[in-house]
């Protein structure tokens, strides 16, 4: 019974924050009609809601919250991907400047037209982001195989493609698109429609089952490419499947949401210190805590300010950074 009832767990979660997320936002909608408009929509139902409430819950806020909870999951699988391969628990896309290439790589084909129409944006956000990580390993291993190298290489990429990208704006876009980008560039939901779901979910489904089929190679990896040879593990296939999903998956929550960061860095630590460092269990809760905490960040960005919506990127960061330095503090306590 006990993986039932974590099933079991995990759903109920997920479903709590999304009825959240729904109810909660410039003016309040109770969860009772919050939970009727959802069962008229799915089932059905024929329960009698006022319109108006009925089109925010459903068309606005309930596909926001589905966007923010598909947008956690893959960025803090990325993150558990990262951190495993690369045995450095610094790793996440925002760090290692892979959001900062699929940011670029959108950018490319928004404002300068790059693909001529051929290259839609979430297209031009992975080319962006397996370029990006392309770039960091490329320095990295001319820098040296240290741990630090690798950070020390990504914050270099990221400055690199954000440079890119500000220069794109300035020179090639418009006064508003230039409000409108720089704006998506700091975490946006507030354009995230069912259109958007239909995307984001298969994707960030998917690259949770392909990280759940590859919990034993993620558990081989963090001992070392060479110990992970040795246990059979195909080293180069699995390392490409790995990193391709991993930036799949950040390039096109990018291009819908923008760069949103912590989330791949925080989420992982977090989930270790609960269920451990075993993938089997941490890719799961990973994707989870994922799901609610950036859903509870969406929620936080609506409230937190009356009358204004604040970028979920600046809510992550303020809510990511002062976490993270509390794990920090107790990992080291504890070595």
């Amino acid at each position: 019974m006990r993986p039932l009832a974590a099933v079991l767990l995990a759903t109920g979660a997920i479903l709590a924050a999304l009825a959240l997320g729904a109810a909660f936002g410039e003016t309040a909608i109770p969860l009772g009609i919050v939970a009727k408009t959802a069962a008229n929509h799915l089932f059905g139902a024929g329960f009698a809601v006022n319109p108006i409430d009925a089109g925010i819950v459903w068309d606005y806020r309930l596909a926001r919250a589905v966007v923010a909870a598909c947008c956690g999951v893959a960025l803090a699988l990325s993150g558990v991907v990262l951190q495993a391969l690369l045995r450095n628990a610094l790793a996440d896309p925002y760090v290692l400047g892979i959001s900062a290439g699929a940011s670029t790589g959108a950018v490319t084909v928004a404002i300068l037209g790059v693909g001529a129409g051929a290259l839609s944006l979430s297209a031009g956000a992975f080319l962006g982001a397996l370029m990006a990580f392309g770039i960091v390993a490329l320095l990295a291993r001319a820098a040296g195989s240290g741990a630090g190298a690798v950070i020390l290489a990504g914050i270099a990429g990221s400055q690199l493609f954000n440079a890119l990208t500000s220069f794109i704006v300035t020179r090639s876009a418009n006064a508003e698109q230039a409000r409108g980008i720089m704006f998506w560039l700091l975490g946006n939901l507030s354009g995230a429609r069912w259109t958007d779901v239909a995307l984001t979910l298969p994707v960030a489904a998917t690259g949770a089952l392909v990280c759940l089929l590859q919990v034993r190679a993620l558990d081989a990896f963090t001992f070392g490419a060479d110990s992970a040879a040795s246990l059979g593990v195909p080293v180069r296939a699995t390392q490409i499947l790995l990193v391709s999903t991993a930036a799949l998956m950040t390039a096109v929550m990018v291009s819908i949401v923008g760069s949103i960061g912590f989330v791949g860095l925080v989420i992982p630590h977090a989930a270790r210190f609960l269920v451990g460092a075993r993938h089997w269990r941490l890719v799961p809760v990973s994707a989870v805590m994922g799901a609610v905490f950036l859903v509870a960040c969406d929620i936080a960005s609506r409230v937190i300010v009356p009358g204004q919506v604040v970028p979920i990127g600046v809510v992550t960061a303020l809510i990511g950074a002062p976490i993270f330095a509390l794990i920090l503090i107790r990992a080291r306590r504890l070595t």
